[in-house]
């Protein structure tokens, strides 16, 4: 080694801890999470979802924030393996999620009023439609305060009621990632179930399905999903994702959805099972991880006005994969809802 590079290296570092930083950029960063040289344990105290602040049972109304981190423990509505009501209470236990995204070069909680505001009260165990009214209340009381709602499920049929929420004033489009199309009709006397929100979400017209993408579909129930493609919607199966090639995805879906207000939802077995087995209906060929994280990134500056993680269930999750994974997943639709917040601030003057 070139001795005088040693001694400029000794120089410049020698004496630094290891939370002091030089980039102006990451000093930002590392001055909003150590003190000194001494920064919170990942394993200590109680978890919570991006180990943001815990505000449980916060009003909307008062609480100002900007995004509010939700659970919903609710998995009445699916069709295989149940246990996604755990979900929620497994991607609070992920452990180092954050505070920094490499990628977009951003530290989403820093200048962001961002709190897990605990789970959706529930009013009942037992009745879907009941917890479908109790999330579509939850929810509302968040928009109209201002926050954008980031929720964790649950099932899918979750989606429905969060998206009545959201697309009350007007229909909103969707970015929706996922083995599944979820488009199905009613099934057994029940019109909620995980296999059907967006097009209940459709004919309740707060979700326009001209500005609606689903990627990573496959799996043997395509034939319950000719909503999709009637009602307008773009569908990008896994198939096609492989062979066009992420940025060519990102492109098509960013022409889809434009400048208007988009809802993002992600389902964790658009992910491979050998990334994420803990899910209650898995499918083989699904995205990798690296993919579904270049998919995200790729859609920021998007005018995203909430987003949803859904399907985890932790009892089938044998590795952790599939809730690191899913913490990874929250992590980057966090970056993506503050970046559409700092567009709309900036747009606002």
């Amino acid at each position: 080694m070139d001795p005088e590079r040693l001694r400029a290296l000794r120089e410049r570092y020698a004496g630094n801890s290891g939370g002091a930083m030089l980039d102006p950029h990451y000093r930002r960063v590392a001055e909003s999470v150590f003190s000194g040289d001494r920064r919170a344990l990942p394993y200590s105290s109680p978890a919570t979802l991006l180990s943001a602040p815990f505000l449980p049972g916060a009003d909307p109304a008062t609480a100002g924030l900007d995004v509010a981190l939700i659970g919903v423990p609710m998995d009445l509505g699916v069709t295989n393996r149940p246990g996604t009501r755990f979900g929620p209470r497994a991607v609070r236990g992920a452990e180092r999620i954050g505070p920094y995204e490499h990628v977009l070069r951003l530290a989403p909680a820093d200048g962001c009023k961002v709190a897990d505001v605990g789970d959706v009260p529930l009013s009942s165990r037992y009745d879907l439609a009941a917890c479908h009214a109790d999330i579509e209340a939850a929810i509302r009381g968040w928009v109209e305060a201002g926050t954008v709602p980031l929720s964790v499920g649950g099932d899918h049929s979750i989606s429905h009621a969060i998206l009545r929420a959201v697309g009350r004033d007007r229909p909103v489009g969707l970015i929706h990632i996922d083995a599944h199309c979820d488009t199905s009709g009613p099934f057994e006397g029940s019109r909620f179930h995980h296999g059907g929100p967006f097009r209940m979400a459709v004919l309740d017209g707060v979700l326009d399905p001209e500005r609606t993408v689903q990627i990573g579909i496959r799996g043997p129930g395509e034939y319950l999903w000719e909503f999709s493609a009637d009602s307008g919607m773009t569908v990008i199966h896994a198939e096609e994702f492989a062979a066009r090639g992420v940025a060519e995805v990102i492109a098509q879906a960013r022409a889809v959805v434009g400048d208007g207000p988009t809802y993002l939802s992600f389902d964790i077995d658009a992910l491979d099972p050998a990334f994420a087995p803990g899910t209650g209906t898995p499918e083989v060929g699904g995205l990798t991880t690296r993919e579904a994280l270049a998919l995200l990134r790729g859609l920021a500056g998007l005018d995203f006005v909430g987003a949803d993680l859904v399907e985890v269930a932790p009892q089938y999750d044998g590795t952790t994969n599939t809730v690191q994974a899913a913490g990874q997943v929250l992590f980057t639709e966090f970056c993506l809802l503050r970046l559409a917040l700092d567009r709309r601030r900036e747009r606002a003057g």
